[in-house]
């Protein structure tokens, strides 16, 4: 990298030095780690609320089945219109 300034060339030095002094074996992920898996698992939580909510509100009703098997939708009128599907 012959196009590097004296400050990252002095910066990657130190950066390497401290590289050297970390145990390979006993490495963690530390509190960066723990803060974004933190975060994470807080917008899992949020988005399950979220869905929770939603799916309270959805009022689904099943229509029943003719004697043929096939599902009819009555229509304000009362009479029977075939199902979409």
């Amino acid at each position: 990298m012959p196009d590097m300034s004296a400050s990252a060339s002095l910066a990657m030095t130190h950066f390497v030095t401290l590289a050297k002094e970390v145990d390979e074996n006993k490495v963690t992920p530390g509190v960066l780690g723990f803060i974004v898996f933190a975060a994470m698992a807080l917008a899992v939580w949020a988005l399950m609320k979220s869905m929770s909510k939603h799916m309270n509100k959805v009022d689904f009703k099943e229509s029943p089945d003719d004697a043929s098997g096939k599902n009819t939708a009555e229509s304000p009128s009362g009479k029977a219109s075939p199902a979409k599907g």
